[in-house]
């Protein structure tokens, strides 16, 4: 519990935006306070400073802390260490948040030297990759830097005793050296472009976005962990031993409809004298607009969770699967779309010409395959990044501007204005470009901008509601088209079977 000069107390949210804030607002706040009236002192810093062993010499050295958090990730821990006797330098960085509900992975197209100054978050368990070098860094340290900064050191790496590597082992010499030669063009703009990937289960690494990247250029993709990244990570089944029972924080309090609590489900969740069944019902089919539900693991704590499951019937598409996931240990909270029937053989682009307040309301579904664009806005979501969702086009701009707003300046969406010294971590270009985007977004939300709003989903499962059907919708363009290699093996097309499957391959 930490406490204000004038005896208030910070609890949760409040002393999170205490602690952790952009390292300019940090020095603006300590600049404020050395000039307070006469008598009154502050020992205020913007870096803490703790007397510690240096593991080289044995002599004490100093570790410097700083907590800051980084527009667009999160809150970090910025540690260095040094030792005025041996001159021994450390620096690494740590996540100062939870482990989150899923992995990421992030991957950026390097195209031009400003792609180099992207800034890298990356964590202890993140791997990160040269892609078009086959080239892994595993996890180890955190670091905190950009592009060109994790690529100088790996050349510096394996730079490092290549001449005594040349007369020891010729062979694997000039295969380094060719790595070497391969890096050096890249940071000297001779091997554009190039793709690098940061794949991290704690989901607490990051590659830095800008607004109005073209296709391919930036992604973000959440994943459910394995069994052996929940170990990695110290998450699993943390029944504690006999004696030794304790209790788990209660889930913050939230509005659930009446029909999707646990009571009045079908089948009713298992009691504690009864066994969980993974059947969800004994019929043969499912029936629309009933809620169902089965037992889960929550993908935040691991521990056993409810999911409820719903079909509902979209007119003139087809049927919809609506999934939520509600953790009464932890509070881990998901909805989700999931769209069934057989794999399409084409893939689908729906383009929608927003032009009037009624074309706002209009339903959407996103599917989890789908990438949205809308090209005037500057607006690009890549398939992944925000999964399945059945919402208006007002109600998908809104959730897009209520996540990136949180992210770039710690704003709630309907917070109007940046506030003074928000996102100071940022360039002044950066956050200049971020502003115009968010101000482009605000005027499409509320009617005031024409635009387009396209779906490109390779598994043809995303709908725009017509409102002319089942007459051809004048707004709405719909086009198939045959999806590439790329999209069928990142699907899992490629490898499927369809025919004489049943058949054992004979060796």
């Amino acid at each position: 519990m930490a406490q204000q000069p004038n005896g208030q107390r910070l609890e949760g949210a409040d002393l999170m935006q205490d602690l952790f804030k952009d390292m300019g607002r940090q020095v603006d706040g300590m600049g404020s306070s050395n000039g307070q009236t006469d008598g009154e002192e502050t020992d205020q810093r913007v870096v803490d400073e703790i007397e510690s062993l240096c593991m080289n010499c044995h002599a004490n050295g100093i570790t410097r802390l700083l907590l800051t958090r980084i527009p667009f990730f999160r809150e970090i821990v910025i540690m260095s260490f040094a030792c005025d006797e041996c001159g021994f330098a450390n620096n690494e960085i740590q996540s100062a948040g939870e482990i989150q509900p899923k992995g990421a992975k992030y991957a950026l197209r390097v195209e031009r030297e400003a792609d180099l100054q992207r800034q890298v978050v990356k964590g202890d368990t993140c791997v990160f990759r040269l892609e078009d070098l086959d080239l892994e860094i595993p996890a180890g340290k955190g670091q905190y830097t950009n592009i060109e900064g994790v690529v100088s050191a790996v050349k510096q790496d394996l730079e490092t005793h290549q001449d005594e590597r040349m007369k020891q082992m010729p062979e694997v010499g000039q295969r380094i050296a060719g790595v070497i030669q391969s890096l050096t063009d890249m940071l000297q703009g001779r091997r554009y472009p190039f793709m690098v990937s940061a794949d991290d289960p704690s989901g607490n690494s990051w590659i830095e976005p800008q607004p109005g990247e073209a296709a391919g250029k930036w992604a973000k993709v959440e994943y459910n962990r394995t069994p052996a990244q929940n170990g990695m990570l110290g998450l699993g089944d943390d029944v504690p031993a006999p004696g030794h029972e304790h209790h788990a924080a209660a889930a913050p309090e939230t509005e659930i409809r009446p029909e999707y609590h646990s009571t009045g489900m079908v089948p009713s969740l298992p009691t504690d004298d009864a066994p969980a069944s993974n059947n969800v019902d004994t019929e043969d089919e499912i029936v629309e607009d009933q809620v169902y539900s089965f037992p889960a693991t929550c993908p935040g704590c691991t521990r056993p969770c409810a999911t409820n499951m719903k079909m509902v019937n979209i007119p003139h598409f087809k049927q919809v699967v609506l999934m939520s996931t509600v953790c009464e240990d932890c509070g881990y909270r998901s909805n989700e779309v999931k769209t069934g029937g057989e794999v399409p053989e084409k893939g689908r682009k729906i383009t929608l010409r927003v032009e009037t307040p009624e074309d706002l309301a209009r339903d959407i579904l996103k599917s989890e395959s789908a990438a949205l664009a809308c090209p005037e806005l500057q607006l690009r979501v890549e398939p992944g990044t925000m999964g399945g969702r059945f919402t208006t086009v007002e109600g998908i701009l809104t959730n897009v501007r209520k996540d990136l707003r949180a992210q770039a300046f710690g704003l709630e969406d309907g917070d109007a204005e940046v506030a003074e010294g928000a996102g100071d971590s940022m360039t002044s270009e950066s956050k200049r470009t971020w502003e115009e985007f968010f101000a482009s977004l605000a005027e499409a939300i509320e009617g005031k901008r024409k635009f387009t709003l396209v779906l490109e989903d390779p598994m043809a499962s995303s709908y725009v509601q017509s409102l002319t059907a089942p007459a051809p919708d004048p707004q709405i363009d719909i086009l198939d088209y045959e999806r590439t290699h790329e999209e069928e093996e990142d699907l899992g097309l490629n490898d499927i079977k369809t025919e004489g499957y049943e058949q054992v391959e004979q060796s």
